[in-house]
């Protein structure tokens, strides 16, 4: 990974990973999406679907080389851009040890 994150910049980076990704940028822009909102469900805004999971997804793993596999984590672990940090922080450090 050759770009410099900080814990400021990483939900803003992931924000419009995932506005680009689903081609929601029509809908919202990624500084009016809330890091505790739901991305998923009938109380999202966004009302993403599994595809837009998998295009995210694979958008991680190019970007920063961690990987959600299969529908448990991506429910667990993308339900909101908050959740999404916490889980990409956790792989990023889980890999510099």
């Amino acid at each position: 990974m050759n770009m410099r994150l900080t814990l400021d910049n990483l939900p803003l980076k992931l924000k419009n990973i995932i506005i680009t990704e689903s081609e929601k940028d029509d809908v919202l822009s990624a500084e009016e999406l809330m890091d505790n909102e739901p991305l998923f469900g009938p109380n999202s805004r966004l009302g993403l679907d599994s595809l837009d999971a998998l295009q995210i997804s694979v958008a991680l793993k190019e970007q920063f080389g961690v990987r959600l596999q299969g529908d448990r984590e991506v429910r667990k672990h993308m339900m909101n851009v908050a959740d999404l940090t916490n889980y990409v922080i956790d792989e990023l450090s889980k890999k510099t040890q």
